[in-house]
């Protein structure tokens, strides 16, 4: 990913969804307790992207994400769900694996690069595997920080 990302351990979670509204609303509660924003306006921002057409990046990964004058740099959540939720993937296959950002209002490149540096992770299978199968929420953020640290060097 990105080293200008604030992604802390707390923003990871396993959370029980059972649709993508509660995905989103459950993203934005992280995002808001975790990086002290507001959720009325992070979950705004993602509905409102939501609506435009699905995050859903396939692979059973979402990328829902959002631009806020709240913030000044991306902001990172990670949620693994205990059952696959649809999404409107472009692959027609359930998510199971969220990673939930938002961006400052005038970040056009840092938005657009930070959303490329989570996708190509999710497309190593390498990486995509070991998030999965990953023990607990401390694993997953083992594994997204060393592949952060890794992309950073």
């Amino acid at each position: 990913m990105n080293p200008n990302f604030q992604f802390l351990p707390e923003a990871v979670v396993t959370v029980d969804a059972t649709s993508k509204q509660t995905v989103l609303e459950q993203a934005a509660s992280l995002l808001a307790s975790v990086y002290g924003i507001d959720s009325v306006t992070a979950l705004d921002g993602l509905e409102e992207r939501e609506k435009l057409g699905s995050t859903g990046f396939g692979r059973g990964v979402a990328i829902p994400h959002a631009r806020s004058a709240e913030i000044s740099r991306p902001m990172v959540a990670c949620l693994r769900l205990e059952q696959a939720v649809d999404f409107d993937a472009a692959d027609g296959m359930p998510v199971d694996l969220v990673f939930a950002m938002l961006s400052p209002e005038n970040a056009g490149a840092t938005h657009l690069h930070a959303l490329a540096a989570i996708s190509r992770m999710v497309r190593d299978d390498g990486v995509h595997d070991a998030l999965t199968k990953a023990p607990d929420c401390e694993a997953i953020y083992a594994l997204l920080s060393n592949h952060i640290d890794r992309d950073a060097a």
